[in-house]
């Protein structure tokens, strides 16, 4: 199939957004390896959307003139939709965080590994509530600055199919 034509903007704005949302990811990690902080569950489900939405991504710009134009744009609404709903899911945990609503009842966090003595792993494990916020950065949590990392891809995407679409119709 003939490589379809592209916008330069649309795949700067994919670029920018699969960078941020990296960058984003590794902090987190890195606030648990070196920062020392334990997410809760809903930290954990937060990153679903990067597990899921940053690969989409790298597809996107790995076959970039080589994927079919219907086929980028399903693509691009999909990675939108996935951080839409990361979007939703820090704002989520940041009013669980600030009071606003409650969380989840099963909200535990991480436990340790397993093993047959399951009462000393219950004594053993830092668990964390949803409730908790272990760090703030002029005022938001990590809650609060995923659900801006999650709002700032999504409007990046949406700039990017934009771009696409106006191109597009130029060529016609």
């Amino acid at each position: 199939m003939a490589a379809s034509l592209r916008s330069p903007l649309d795949k700067i704005s994919a670029a920018l957004a699969f960078a941020l949302g990296l960058l984003a990811i590794t902090l987190a990690w890195a606030s648990e390896l070196i920062g020392g902080l334990v997410p809760c569950d809903l930290c954990l489900e937060q990153r679903l959307a990067y597990y899921l939405g940053l690969p989409i991504l790298f597809l996107v710009l790995l076959f970039w003139n080589r994927m079919p134009l219907a086929l980028w744009y399903l693509a691009m609404a999909v990675a939108t939709a996935i951080f839409a709903w990361g979007a939703y899911m820090g704002i989520y945990h940041a009013g669980v965080e600030w009071g606003f609503w409650p969380g989840p009842t099963a909200c535990t966090g991480v436990g340790a590994g397993v093993s047959f003595d399951a009462l000393s792993d219950l004594n053993a494990a830092h668990v964390v509530g949803c409730d908790v916020v272990q760090f703030r950065f002029l005022g938001l949590s990590l809650a609060g600055m995923n659900a801006l990392v999650s709002i700032a891809i999504v409007g990046l995407l949406l700039v990017a199919i934009a771009a696409q679409r106006r191109f597009n119709q130029r060529l016609a």
